[in-house]
């Protein structure tokens, strides 16, 4: 018997449940034989706090200070390390940089260079494919593993239950509890918490909860050896006016993706061929890296809502089942902020002061707003 059962141990999942576990009993299930095989694990691994809409932002502002400054033990190293980010107008583009400078502020600025600048900070690009750029210089790479490591580390020095391999086969409610059958073995809770990640719909049916229009979207990317004529770790990540593709150092070598967003039902989702196709010749077209052979591929998956927000709250209809999920292409980096969030509205009925201030409230991310 416990007070929370948590379905999914990825980044949502393991966040909430280092939170939940400080106060109460918390059982963390994972379907897969590691936590974090799905979404978690295949992330471009970039804090970036001009990406997405609004409400996105905001969350993301809040998470600052976790990362710069995460508990005691929480990790031997630095969960941000500086990279910056730099979109690149091609010739007859150079106007839409204006969207881009227009996100800048104090927090979080952003620089117009000129092409020759550009080329500086990027030797890899072909020259006439730069017209102007501009940088953000708040752009940071996250340690995914480390961040997801210490969670999960923190929630079982708090006394938490993790339980992998254990695909929910059947919940039922009884007397005011739920009941989580894991194949022989069944998990009883006070609270049942939707972390599934794509799986989070098929998790609500289950429960007897209405889905909420979840539609996870394929997204790919490949490794290639870097130039070695090029230092690495200080050029920034580069995407393109008028594309989604971009690439960015990772590890000594070079990280692309066309920025595919392709609908798909919940899977272990895998790179397609043309996807790696289509990344492999932009690549090749807008930078001078020689592509002899792509040492790796895989793809993820990035799950949405229809306002592109994530859905943070109480079912509607079952006041004992909690929401956390839609975190599309940012949850990294709303982890700290929304498992601060959701633990507060668990323990309280309300958002924390700070992330209403945001604009970021209840109604915002209410699940209700997703169910017709």
């Amino acid at each position: 018997m416990y007070d929370y059962a948590i379905i999914g141990a990825g980044m949502a999942g393991a966040s909430v449940a280092f939170e939940l576990a400080e106060t109460g009993s918390v059982a963390l299930i994972e379907a897969e034989a590691q936590p974090g095989y799905h979404s978690t694990g295949r992330s471009a691994a970039l804090f970036t706090p001009n990406y997405g809409n609004h409400v996105v932002r905001g969350i993301n502002a809040l998470s600052v200070p976790f990362f710069l400054d995460p508990p005691s033990g929480f990790a031997e190293h630095p969960l941000l390390t500086p990279r910056g980010l730099m979109t690149v107008a091609a010739p007859g583009d150079e106007a839409g940089l204006d969207a881009i400078l227009a996100l800048a502020s104090d927090k979080a600025p952003v620089h117009r260079v000129s092409s020759t600048q550009a080329l500086v900070r990027a030797p890899v690009l072909r020259p006439e494919k730069v017209a102007a750029a501009a940088i953000e210089p708040g752009v940071m790479d996250i340690d995914v593993d480390a961040l997801h490591q210490g969670y999960l580390r923190g929630f079982k020095a708090r006394g938490g239950k993790l339980t992998c391999k254990a695909r929910v086969r059947e919940i039922n409610r009884r007397k005011g509890r739920w009941q989580l059958q894991l194949g022989t073995e069944t998990i009883t809770a006070r609270l049942l918490i939707n972390a599934a990640g794509a799986w989070a719909d098929e998790v609500a049916s289950m429960a007897g909860a209405r889905p909420i229009g979840l539609v996870p979207k394929r997204r790919s990317a490949i490794v290639v050896d870097a130039p070695t004529d090029v230092t690495l770790h200080t050029m920034p990540a580069v995407e393109m006016i008028g594309s989604e593709a971009y690439f960015k150092p990772e590890a000594g070598r070079i990280m692309a993706s066309f920025g595919d967003e392709t609908p798909c039902e919940p899977q272990d989702a895998q790179p397609e061929e043309l996807d790696i196709a289509l990344t492999a010749d932009w690549l090749e077209r807008h930078t001078t890296i020689s592509l002899r052979r792509i040492e790796h591929s895989w793809a993820g998956l990035r799950s949405f809502v229809a306002d592109g927000a994530p859905v943070v709250g109480f079912d509607d209809e079952l006041d004992d089942f909690f929401w956390l999920a839609a975190q599309g292409g940012y949850g990294i980096m709303m982890a700290p902020t929304l498992a601060r969030a959701s633990r507060s509205m668990i323990e309280t009925g309300a958002f924390p002061d700070e992330v209403v201030a945001q604009e970021v409230t209840e109604e915002v991310l209410s699940p209700s707003r997703c169910v017709s």
